[in-house]
């Protein structure tokens, strides 16, 4: 009898320590998995400098473009740093609004993303999935990096711009 008590005992201990060892585990698979979908998305095309001109800077991760998508009669938009830098990134936002902007494509202040944004694409991912990219957006280092735009269709767009043009008539 003592013997069982003893070897249920170490059982519960022993499961306690494995799920307070996968629950901190978690967010680091979390993170990567993350960073692994940010990466075949395609997110640093428009949001790590350098992207579109051949020589993407990986020291600036996802900390915003140079260049903006002009899309006629909308006008131009850069994409912004995703990074968690408080005045210039997404630092004051929480992982919840993060994943509500990914599948909404609407911000925490109700404007709506750049129509460039696959968000509708974004819109089926998995709770899982779109949370690991929020946690892995969080969890980058913080890089000052303030974006040029958003230009209405009427302003003087002040930075390399990739233009949407219709074909001729």
């Amino acid at each position: 009898m003592v013997q069982r008590v003893a070897f249920a005992a170490s059982l519960l201990v022993a499961t306690v320590v494995s799920q307070a060892a996968w629950a901190q585990a978690q967010p680091v698979a979390n993170i990567a998995r993350g960073k692994y979908l940010t990466t075949i998305g395609g997110c640093n095309d428009c949001h790590t400098p350098g992207s579109f001109f051949g020589k993407r800077d990986m020291s600036r991760t996802l900390a915003g473009s140079e260049v903006a998508f002009e899309i006629p009669n909308l006008g131009a938009f850069v994409g912004p740093n995703l990074t968690p830098h408080k005045e210039t990134g997404l630092g004051n936002w929480s992982v919840e609004q993060i994943v509500a902007a990914i599948r909404t494509g609407k911000r925490p202040d109700g404007r709506e993303l750049a129509p460039i944004m696959p968000w509708r694409d974004f819109a089926s991912l998995s709770d899982s999935d779109a949370r690991s990219i929020a946690l892995y957006l969080k969890n980058l280092p913080a890089v000052q990096n303030k974006v040029p735009g958003p230009f209405g269709p009427n302003d003087k767009v002040t930075t390399f711009t990739m233009k949407i043009a219709p074909p001729a008539q």
